[in-house]
């Protein structure tokens, strides 16, 4: 398994937390707004390994775009949920250049 789905496994689980109504809202307020900076950096990243594995990128942006409004109550709850499926369907889904790739076995 690449990094980039292993990435996109691990922030789609941290998506799916801070998706949960009281749970998530507690997070993110108590830490003082920073889980949705540290989730921006790790979609970066995200998107970056993505990118070179050849996956998709639609859960890694919607992550990004995620990260810029998940302060709103009701919008952000909705985009941590969304975000939250599509990292997972991406992540259960091989990327293109590991498709490629002749097994080893």
């Amino acid at each position: 398994m690449s990094p980039s789905r292993i990435l996109k496994w691990v922030t789609g689980g941290l998506e799916a937390i801070l998706a949960i109504p009281v749970l998530g809202a507690s997070i993110i307020i108590g830490l003082l707004w920073i889980p949705l900076f540290v989730m921006l950096v790790l979609h970066i990243i995200t998107l970056i390994l993505t990118k070179k594995d050849g996956g998709k990128t639609t859960g890694s942006i919607l992550g990004i775009v995620t990260s810029c409004v998940g302060w709103i109550p009701f919008v952000g709850w909705v985009m941590h949920v969304l975000t939250a499926i599509f990292l997972m369907i991406n992540a259960s889904q091989p990327d293109n250049a590991s498709a490629n790739k002749p097994s080893a076995a």
